[in-house]
């Protein structure tokens, strides 16, 4: 059986699920920051090594201690592969290109920072690029991901490994509060981060619009970034829009899925999209503008929407569309919930994972 480590320094969610699943196939440890433990209780399989290891803030130079204890954690473990999630981590990326490791897998979630996303650590721009050359195997979860790293870093085709992002319902609903809300049916949700390139303003240009033919139509706005009051200059409707402007519980998340009927996202740019999968394991659907991933994620007219970004009337009529008409949501609804059962399947993922453990192990020995 192939040893693994599965380090992680954030994408909690995704990291846990894959682990859950890789277990069945692999001898694994994970290994991550003591402040990120507290997301994993709980919904980690019991039968998974875990090691937590001290990690300060990025600015703190004790980072250096951090990363030596890092190391001799995998030194210790002796893994046959070391399988990476990306991180932003500059005292990571150093590491990495002064220390020896293991046959090394990274799994690259987005090439390139977001377009006005300025919670990145600085300089981690042009470090993490270490973790793309230093790593044996790359993992995207686009197409679109994998041409860009092709075509603009010069990494060899066959290095570079497209598997989906699986779906993340069953991870929340496991964390759910016991009292379970009800569908609203005219409901919809623009969940996550805030920040410009998530195209929240062509949303709000589209409500009005939404509004005239569904009255009763309702947006709840939930996450922190930016602050939403700058797209209300004169205040807001309470009855039409709910707005959290702060950080989500992970155990308030599924609630608010499962609220809303429709889950927005009128992205500008796009790599590939966890809220996607989220709402797909949730029987949410989907509304997304076809940019980047989301076009490979969303398979329009099946299991979700796609509409042009930046065209709010466009979306307008996608949202009126999908509201007015139940037995088109179930349709939909009942195909995106057989893709969780498909390629968005946990099980299915981790198979495909060791079939790249297996390759990096060849090409380094």
């Amino acid at each position: 059986m192939i040893k693994v480590a599965l380090l992680h320094f954030c994408f909690e969610d995704y990291t846990i699920e894959l682990a859950n699943s890789l277990v069945k196939y692999v001898d694994l440890t994970l290994i991550h920051p003591e402040k990120i433990s507290h997301n994993c209780s709980n919904v980690l399989d019991s039968s998974i090594r875990v090691i937590s290891f001290k990690k300060p803030r990025i600015r703190d130079p004790r980072n250096l201690l951090s990363m030596v204890t890092m190391m001799n954690i995998i030194k210790d473990i002796q893994p046959d592969v070391l399988h990476v999630q990306e991180t932003n981590d500059p005292w990571y990326d150093w590491t990495l290109l002064l220390n020896k490791m293991p046959p090394l897998v990274t799994t690259i979630h987005d090439v390139f920072r977001h377009p006005g996303d300025n919670i990145t650590a600085f300089g981690s721009e042009y470090t993490r690029r270490i973790g793309f050359y230093r790593s044996q195997q790359l993992i995207v979860h686009t197409q679109q991901l994998k041409n860009i790293l092709i075509e603009q870093f010069r990494i060899s085709q066959e290095q570079v490994n497209v598997l989906p992002h699986g779906e993340l319902g069953s991870l929340y609903r496991r964390r759910v509060n016991q009292n379970i809300q009800a569908r609203e049916p005219y409901t919809l949700l623009f969940f996550g981060r805030i920040l410009p390139y998530k195209g929240l303003k062509y949303l709000l240009e589209a409500m009005p619009l939404i509004a005239e033919c569904i009255p009763e139509v309702k947006l709840i706005i939930a996450g922190r970034g930016e602050s939403v009051r700058q797209y209300f200059p004169n205040g807001y409707d309470e009855k039409r829009y709910e707005i959290i402007n702060d950080f989500i519980p992970t155990e308030e998340v599924g609630n608010l899925f499962q609220r809303s009927t429709v889950t927005v996202l009128p992205y500008i740019e796009a790599s590939q999209s966890g809220v996607a999968a989220l709402s797909y394991g949730m029987g949410t659907l989907v509304v997304a503008s076809e940019v980047g991933g989301l076009s490979e994620i969303v398979q329009h007219k099946k299991d979700g929407l796609l509409v042009p970004p930046c065209d709010a009337r466009t979306l307008a009529d996608a949202i009126i569309c999908l509201l007015s008409d139940r037995s088109l949501q179930q349709r939909m609804q009942t195909a995106a919930l057989a893709r969780c059962q498909q390629d968005l399947n946990w099980s299915n993922i981790a198979a495909q994972t060791v079939e790249v453990y297996q390759k990096t192990i060849k090409t380094r020995n």
